[in-house]
């Protein structure tokens, strides 16, 4: 289930949405517009020996230190 980024055509607001399915629509939290933009967002990838985070907070899927509390995807 990805999250998009998306901004609203009449307020502007920018907001994350997670989506269940391709098909639902996405409306702006702020103002309940319908015509709202898809951004292209910048995602975080870490490979094999590259340095790793500081660990800072238990993960929640693997009860372990996690560097932003269980997003950071290393324990999925």
């Amino acid at each position: 289930m990805p999250i998009f980024e998306y901004k609203c055509g009449k307020c502007e607001h920018v907001f994350e949405k997670l989506l269940r399915n391709a098909s639902e629509k996405v409306e702006c939290p702020e103002c309940g517009n319908g015509k709202v933009e898809k951004m292209l967002s910048v995602f975080s990838a870490s490979i094999a020996g590259s340095p790793k985070c500081e660990m800072k907070s238990e993960c929640p899927s693997a009860g372990t230190k996690c560097c932003s509390g269980g997003t950071c995807g290393l324990h999925r």
